[in-house]
């Protein structure tokens, strides 16, 4: 029997091809300028490769992102409205971009436009493959019987658990964002510190601990995991990981040998918030019992 919704997300959740096929969600792509080039973010990366963007990036490329506008939002939307299809949109933190308020504004004038549909929205308050991970669980919801209005409210009721931590391993894209001040990142830099970061429960990004090196910061991250995860042994957990698969794959494994997660999925932090983090970004998203 077809679906008479369609979940909708952006391209700030880091969803592969793989998972947008397994998820069947509607990814609306991020627009993403890097050098002399503008180009929207496709899972598919058919505009840029991913690896390419960061090679960008390692050569000194300065790059900045676009939220989504409200037309974009009026357009994708309508489209799946005019089949006479509901819509829930899973946006990306309005802490961190104007994207979900642009989704806001938009919803509202088609629900007057369409009174017969639904057109509901979820400030996620997550991001990357964390936005990602809250998608997924939100969709299993809806694979498991739940109405769209109660798999929004799943959405809302889980996404203060749904944990991100990570790490970088150049502080100079966190200082131009102002995450930290440029004495912390000569300093850091000069001495092999690196930073232990959390989305909190405004979405920002929050700089929480210190770890000396990269093994070190990486341990960190299943450290964190295990003090707060409920049940690892039956989640699924993302790692999204900034053109640094090796790293991403230690990690998996110790979160694998520590907590005996059964499923991890692994993909890129794509050029929407890798232009911020930069290359050599490590991320771990999980539910916790707190952020």
């Amino acid at each position: 029997m077809e679906k008479n919704y369609v979940v909708m997300t952006d391209s700030s959740a880091d969803l592969n091809p793989a998972l947008e096929q397994e998820l069947g969600v509607d990814i609306i792509p991020l627009s993403v300028n890097c050098g002399d080039r503008t180009f929207l973010d496709y899972p598919d990366e058919r505009e840029i490769k991913t690896s390419e963007f960061y090679g960008m990036l390692r050569s000194g490329a300065n790059a900045k992102t676009a939220a989504a506008n409200v037309e974009t939002f009026l357009t994708a939307m309508s489209r799946h409205l005019e089949q006479g299809k509901d819509v829930l949109y899973l946006g990306f933190s309005s802490g961190l971009s104007s994207t979900y308020s642009a989704s806001e504004i938009a919803a509202q004038e088609l629900r007057e436009r369409y009174p017969e549909r639904k057109v509901l929205t979820v400030d996620t308050l997550c991001a990357s493959m964390g936005q990602g991970l809250l998608v997924w669980l939100t969709v299993q919801e809806l694979k498991h019987g739940a109405t769209l209005e109660e798999a929004a409210k799943y959405a809302e009721d889980n996404r203060l658990h749904l944990c991100h931590w990570f790490t970088v391993d150049d502080l100079f894209f966190l200082k131009r964002g102002g995450r930290v001040s440029a004495a912390t990142a000569l300093v850091g830099s000069a001495l092999g510190i690196k930073p232990v970061l959390h989305v909190d429960n405004e979405g920002h990004l929050i700089n929480v601990s210190k770890a000396r090196g990269r093994k070190n910061s990486i341990l960190a991250l299943v450290d964190r995991m295990e003090r707060s995860a409920i049940e690892p042994e039956k989640q699924t957990v993302f790692i999204s990981h900034g053109d640094c698969l090796a790293d991403a794959e230690f990690l998996a494994q110790e979160v694998r040998r520590r907590l005996h997660v059964p499923r991890i999925e692994i993909n890129y932090v794509g050029p929407v918030i890798g232009a911020h983090s930069g290359p050599g970004t490590l991320a771990l998203f999980f539910l916790g019992t707190e952020r």
